[in-house]
């Protein structure tokens, strides 16, 4: 083999992913719909002033987390990171209860989004029957993630720079238009002093909003799950996550401004935001305000991307957790082997059924399709809740054991604030989801929204049972680098 290859063994997937295509993949994976359209609704419930504060400081939480997985990605590159970082820093069954619950969610995540790509095209197509749509969505994803890794990653590229190419002229276009250039007269800054404004509904709006923005920024996690795929990880994971937090400053907290300086939070257009309704996504009513007649057209275009976008990230990530599940020995050996091209294709075919199915449910059982989304709608608050203590750890571990801090390829940002802040905050939003619901003791409403919780706790309790596990000391935490997911079955005698 030569020295520079990219190929793996067959058994092993292959580091296929260029340095532009992580980068571009953590950015992408966090701009999507939250922001294209349920922006608004954060400006309407908490005011211009009280939106930009929750972004902000979700902002400062996510790349705060990114170092955390950075350091961790750097030293132990491989596919399912954060799965398998807590099962060998924390405790075998958090490994497997994190890595069940994060395939859980993204191989649902896959079913909502094509069922969101039909409803989308029906902004063009009213009269087609929307399942014809989503059946073409999940075969265009599966081929793309059945290639070859690089194949997803020049997709994915592309697909995030359509995205941020429309920020970046969203925000050319508000800034003209904030100023009387477009839309024949200037506006400054008068819609953050209208009645309430800046800040509307004190803190437990914010609060509302902080979970609104959590909602927007997952899926910046995925630059753990593509090092294990990175030719360079070591070089390409620690860039993508230092021009991630400056681009996550740049479009979400200026594309909020403009909005708000825009669009006053008392506009009805605010409070109907939804994931389907392009007509008032907030991006489409400031292109309207400048002046351009074809911005619902162009956004629902930019939208579909976004969601085929999403879908083609979650099929990969949920693959990917599936095939180390397997190599860690907490799934079938099965799914642990790839092709020649490196993809895992059992675990590939298994996420595609279970999406498929999910999808199926839609149309025959509503009420199934409603609890199947319920329980995966915290799962990446929780996946993140595993990296700040996972990471918190490996840290403490490294040090303990003797270990210098210049041994290591990439160093976490103000360790230890940063994992506790982003363990405190995980709580608070997990918490805070529906408040409401336990002050009217709605329990159907709590079982709803927290049906996530007690599923992560049901499999991290049995496993321990079942196979004896223990918290890892700190003395004898693995913290040495290591590239192998294989390694990690050892852990699962306990």
């Amino acid at each position: 083999m030569k020295e520079n290859s990219n190929e793996e063994p067959n058994g092993h997937v292959q580091r296929g992913l260029k340095a532009r295509h992580v980068s571009m993949i953590a950015l992408g994976g966090c701009i999507g719909t939250g922001l294209f359209v349920a922006s608004g609704s954060a400006i309407s419930q908490a005011g211009p002033g009280g939106a930009l504060t929750a972004y902000i400081l979700m902002g400062l939480m996510v790349y705060f987390l990114m170092t955390s997985l950075g350091e961790m990605a750097t030293n132990m590159p491989i596919s399912g990171s954060f799965a398998a970082y807590s099962a060998k820093y924390v405790d075998p069954a958090l490994g497997f209860a994190m890595g069940w619950n994060y395939w859980f969610n993204w191989a649902i995540t896959v079913a909502v989004d094509i069922s969101t790509a039909a409803l989308v095209m029906k902004f063009w197509l009213p009269n087609v029957p929307a399942w014809i749509w989503s059946a073409i969505a999940l075969i265009l994803i599966f081929l793309i993630n059945a290639m070859s890794v690089s194949t997803f990653g020049e997709t994915e590229f592309w697909m995030s720079a359509i995205k941020v190419v429309t920020i970046i002229v969203f925000l050319a276009i508000g800034a003209l238009t904030i100023f009387g250039i477009m839309g024949g007269h200037f506006i400054g800054m008068r819609n953050f002093s209208i009645k309430q404004a800046p800040f509307v509904g004190g803190f437990p709006a914010i609060l509302s909003v902080f979970v609104v923005a959590g909602f927007s920024f997952q899926g910046t996690e995925l630059v753990g799950i593509t090092a294990g795929e990175s030719q360079d990880p070591q070089h390409s994971v620690p860039k993508a996550i230092n021009e991630v937090f400056w681009r996550i400053i740049l479009f979400y907290i200026l594309t909020i401004f403009v909005i708000a300086a825009i669009i006053p939070y008392t506009s009805h257009s605010l409070l109907g935001s939804s994931a389907t309704d392009i007509a008032i996504s907030p991006f489409t009513l400031v292109f309207q305000r400048a002046g351009l007649a074809a911005a619902a057209s162009v956004m629902n275009a930019v939208i579909l991307t976004s969601v085929i976008s999403s879908a083609n990230s979650g099929m990969y990530a949920s693959t990917r957790m599936l095939y180390s599940l397997s190599n860690s020995g907490y799934a079938p050996k099965k799914l642990g082997q790839t092709a020649t091209n490196g993809i895992p294709y059992y675990s590939l075919l298994v996420t595609t059924v279970v999406s498929l199915l999910t999808f199926i449910s839609s149309i025959a059982g509503p009420q199934i399709y409603m609890w199947l989304v319920a329980a995966s709608g915290l799962t990446g608050f929780i996946a993140w809740f595993g990296i700040a203590i996972s990471h918190y750890r490996f840290r403490r571990a490294f040090i303990k054991q003797g270990h210098d801090l210049s041994e290591l390829k990439y160093h976490a940002k103000l360790f230890p604030f940063g994992p506790v802040l982003c363990l405190i905050l995980c709580i608070l939003v997990i918490v805070g989801q529906n408040p409401t619901a336990f002050m009217n003791f709605d329990w159907k409403q709590i079982l709803v929204t927290y049906i996530s919780v007690p599923l992560v706790l049901i499999l991290y309790i049995a496993y321990k049972l079942k196979n004896h596990t223990k918290i890892i000391p700190l003395e004898k935490i693995d913290v040495s680098p290591s590239h192998k997911d294989e390694d990690l079955s050892k852990l699962n005698k306990g």
